[in-house]
């Protein structure tokens, strides 16, 4: 009982966390409804503001980013399921519109001309790649009526969602201008990423315990219906 309480606190305590970074995210976001190319994080890419493919892209991912978290907000919620099917949708339908029509080709372009070097630029790709992969998995599973594989395609596909509050909240703690800015940057997209895929993990083998195939081959051997 403690520990179902326990889990419960954790996800109560971990959807206010999203929430509150989301809306952080989007005050964040509000300074760039002026289109200045010098606000923000624009003041550090200067040498790519004149290009209008880049900036065109930018804008699409930071406006739509925020619509991004707070949709997967409510798709975790077997409450919310039970009782809003039709909304589940509907929402999901603009979680994975948004990601895979929107944001990952943003991404993409934006990825090639990340900070960090090599380093950033190869875990943007990487991310982005990943965010693609789970999403459609995702929403195949859901079209062949496999709901088990399909929430734990979403949770993946969220972890990637959220790892952009990931590389904030590291980047606040523990960032020292002592630092190379480089280096730091692209070492916290890669962590970023472990992080986030870590959670989703464990996450996962709390709800599926890991090894099923075994687990299903002893029980038809003690049935006695099947013998390897």
């Amino acid at each position: 009982m403690l520990k179902t309480l326990g889990i419960k606190i954790f996800k109560i305590t971990a959807l206010c966390l999203v929430f509150i970074f989301s809306i952080l995210m989007l005050k964040t976001i509000s300074q760039y409804t002026s289109f200045d190319k010098n606000v923000g994080f624009l003041a550090f890419k200067q040498n790519v503001i004149d290009n209008p493919y880049w900036m065109t892209f930018f804008y699409i991912h930071i406006f739509s980013i925020t619509l991004c978290l707070l949709a997967g907000l409510t798709q975790f919620s077997n409450l919310f399921l039970e009782e809003n099917k039709k909304l589940h949708r509907i929402i999901g339908k603009v979680y994975v519109y948004n990601i895979l029509v929107i944001n990952v080709p943003a991404c993409f372009v934006l990825g090639l001309f990340s900070n960090g070097g090599l380093i950033g630029i190869t875990g943007f790709l990487i991310q982005d790649i990943l965010w693609a992969y789970f999403t459609i998995r995702a929403v195949l599973f859901i079209k062949k009526g496999n709901v088990t594989d399909h929430k734990s395609y979403m949770i993946l596909s969220y972890a990637i969602t959220t790892t952009a509050i990931t590389f904030r909240i590291v980047k606040n703690l523990f960032y020292n201008e002592k630092y190379h800015y480089e280096l730091f940057y692209g070492l916290n997209v890669w962590l970023a990423l472990v992080i986030n895929l870590l959670i989703a993990y464990l996450i996962l083998r709390r709800n599926r315990p890991l090894l099923p195939l075994k687990r299903d081959i002893r029980q038809e051997n003690n049935d006695g219906s099947k013998q390897y």
